[in-house]
């Protein structure tokens, strides 16, 4: 659900984390957020990858779209959640996307 398809610019909220042992609901969770994200005004896709460290890049259309998801009211327990049980570490950086590519082979 990238968002390379919508016309620039837009911003990329990339959060990289590196998880505890603790599983404690952490997929219902993230399931949950996601559901909501796709719902929230201004989202437009995201992109997301697990190894060792885990990277997930949302799409926003504005600053403020940004900031209404970080405040909202189930998200704002999922950040307490983290904090708390879920994350040994984690990085959020915004960025603005002046241009973006992207590459997809055509399927035979």
């Amino acid at each position: 659900m990238s968002a390379f398809s919508h016309p620039t610019p837009y911003y990329a909220v990339i959060f990289t984390s590196v998880r505890t042992a603790i599983d404690d609901g952490y997929g219902a969770m993230s399931e949950r957020m996601m559901a909501l994200a796709v719902n929230q005004p201004g989202f437009l896709g995201v992109d997301s990858a697990r190894e060792e460290v885990g990277i997930t890049v949302s799409y926003w259309t504005s600053l403020e779209a940004i900031k209404s998801w970080k405040m909202n009211a189930e998200h704002l327990i999922a950040q307490k959640t983290g904090r708390e049980k879920w994350y040994h570490s984690f990085t959020t950086c915004i960025c603005r996307v002046e241009k973006a590519y992207s590459f997809q082979t055509l399927d035979e």
